[in-house]
């Protein structure tokens, strides 16, 4: 992913947060414990300066009771696209026998297989 694209993804799920804590009618500091992140670390991500874990995300979810599925749309780990891999990167994001970073790399290479076999023609692929 491009670093603009990364950077841009990052802000628009702050401003996202941002509103859904707003709704909410949530301090930072309140979601923040609620949540279980620290008040400046919140503050960065709503601020589009951190990007935040999957397993935060879902602390945050849970925290706003909104779907941690939509979080992970916005952070840009899951496609939005219904039916591409969602279950595939649900099952990784959700184990918690791995690290997160085992998590990103086991995401990047089934992104790069679904890249690789959107580009072929059906007989390639069979």
């Amino acid at each position: 992913m491009a670093k603009g694209k990364v950077g841009k993804t990052v802000e628009s799920l702050g401003d996202y947060l941002k509103d859904q804590r707003v709704a909410a009618r949530l301090s930072l500091r309140q979601l923040a414990e609620q949540a279980g992140v620290s008040n400046p670390y919140l503050s960065q991500i709503e601020r589009g300066l951190r990007r935040p874990s999957a397993e935060v995300l879902q602390q945050i979810a849970k925290a706003l009771r909104i779907s941690a599925e939509q979080l992970y749309v916005r952070a840009g780990i899951l496609s939005p696209q219904d039916g591409v891999g969602g279950s595939v990167e649900l099952a990784v994001l959700s184990d918690t026998g791995l690290t997160e970073r085992q998590k990103q790399s086991l995401l990047d290479v089934y992104s790069s297989f679904l890249a690789l076999n959107a580009g072929r023609s059906e007989d390639d692929v069979t």
